[in-house]
């Protein structure tokens, strides 16, 4: 592995395809636990890639590796550490049958959970074996061998370690430290060439277990991982990772992708969600697919050959959303919908600012204003819609500054339209009502207000004063 990293990074190939996100933090930090040749552990919250990331480690190993044909334990034909692989060669010499194994089959992959044993993991004497071959119990002929044996000459990935029951990863110790495992008690030494690779998220250090000391000092890196930095690598990860290549005949805008993203980002700071418990990458993946999933079906039903999902169709995807996050007291009073609903609200509201913030909708506002409303129903086709949104003046122009174009489709254009009026409730601009749809907003006079609430605005009043 380390002289495979050695060569791309002296002809600036790319590491680690299909990562995103990590090129300045992350993968420097890889690169260096490759280069000392560590075992590592990669600590972080849920949806953080951890497990795409071990998993292209493999992409360091080289494209075949031979084997002693039918090893247990992908044993080195010239270095064999199996009693076995030792027994066949010195029978057939130069003449031994070999194998041999793709970077995928060098890859180990084990979750832990608290039922794991010593056994899964290192091995164990089989007496069947024993009895079928004749062999003595004490002999190497009657191991059973576990996951870590197997991934000789390989890496060996351990999933969610804290997870492990405290007496399994003492028998890590030997591995990590010197080299090599001993099975079931007897004096058979494997010396083993593995990387060894854990994932654990913080939260379970104390939720359901803990790494414990000794294990963790053995560990040679500790590689933080996080969530995106910025909007657009959190669109790049969704975009690749989220199923919506369904056909020529699906278009998702770019500010809808943004939206659906910024849910996420909204997720990540606001108070009534459980910070500690994080929101998964998975959120926007599975929000987005089921947003094209509802225009989807919305299309078949109209007749329309383009599928362009609407914001309209992210509130449908509701069911994706709402078991992606852990609330806390005061997200558990008002319910995992009411706060689902107010995430999207804050994320059309950010992403309308970027795109339509400096434009004067004074007009759109007005028609509202003037006793204006505009109901569209969420299954209405294109055209519909938009013969609706063509009685606010002004709408359809603007459409523009999200990338609609003279002679788009209707689906675009209506999808934009909406886009828009949906912003402007998102600030406050406009209101909206159950029975009514879209119309202005209840501004009432000081003098109706709460005394409570009224007393607040007057003392925000004074403290900008």
């Amino acid at each position: 592995m380390r002289a495979n990293l050695l060569g791309k990074l002296r002809t600036g190939e790319t590491l680690f395809p299909g990562v995103l996100g990590y090129e300045e933090t992350v993968l420097p930090q890889v690169v260096n636990a490759i280069l000392s040749r560590h075992n590592m552990i990669l600590l972080g919250l849920r949806g953080q890639a951890k497990s795409r990331l071990l998993r292209s480690l493999t992409t360091l190993l080289d494209p075949a590796l031979p084997v002693v044909a039918g090893s247990e334990i992908h044993d080195d034909p010239f270095h064999p550490i199996s009693q076995w692989s030792r027994d066949q060669i010195a029978r057939q010499g130069e003449q031994t049958p070999l194998a041999w194994l793709s970077p995928d089959e060098r890859y180990v992959e084990k979750l832990a959970t608290p039922d794991v044993t010593i056994a899964d993991i290192i091995g164990d004497v089989d007496p069947i074996r024993a009895a079928r071959g004749g062999h003595d119990l004490g002999s190497e002929l009657t191991m059973h061998y576990g996951l870590l044996p197997r991934a000789h000459r390989g890496i060996f990935a351990l999933n969610e370690l804290p997870d492990l029951a405290g007496r399994i990863q003492v028998g890590l110790f030997n591995i990590l430290q010197e080299g090599d495992v001993q099975i079931k008690g007897y004096p058979v030494r494997l010396p083993l060439d593995v990387v060894m690779v854990f994932t654990a998220n913080p939260e379970d250090y104390t939720a359901r277990g803990k790494i414990i000391t000794p294990l963790k000092d053995r560990i040679g890196s500790e590689v933080r991982t996080h969530y995106p930095a910025a909007l657009e690598q959190g669109v790049a990860i969704t975009e690749q990772e989220a199923w919506t290549a369904r056909g020529a005949h699906v278009h998702i805008p770019r500010y809808l992708r943004e939206a659906v993203e910024g849910v996420a980002f909204a997720a990540r700071r606001d108070k009534k969600v459980d910070k500690r418990s994080g929101v998964s990458q998975r959120l926007p993946i599975t929000a987005l697919e089921n947003a094209v999933s509802n225009a989807e079906r919305r299309a078949l039903q109209r007749g329309e050959a383009l599928v362009v999902p609407r914001i309209s169709d992210v509130y449908a995807a509701l069911p994706s959303l709402t078991g992606k996050f852990e609330l806390e007291y005061e997200g558990e009073l008002v319910g995992a919908e009411r706060v689902a609903r107010d995430l999207i609200r804050e994320a059309v509201g950010e992403v309308f600012s970027t795109h339509l913030g400096p434009l004067n909708l004074r007009p759109i506002v007005a028609f509202f204003e003037n006793g204006g409303s505009l109901r569209l129903e969420d299954d209405a086709s294109a055209e519909d819609l938009l013969t609706q949104l063509r009685r606010v003046p002004e709408l359809v122009e603007h459409t523009g500054r999200l990338g609609v174009k003279a002679g788009d489709p209707a689906p675009l254009v209506a999808a934009a339209g909406e886009f828009i009026l949906e912003g402007l409730w998102a600030q406050k601009k406009i209101g909206r009502s159950d029975d009514k749809g879209f119309v202005a907003i209840e501004r009432r006079p000081e003098t109706e207000m709460d005394p409570e609430r009224l007393e607040r605005l007057r003392s925000m009043k004074k403290q900008v004063n």
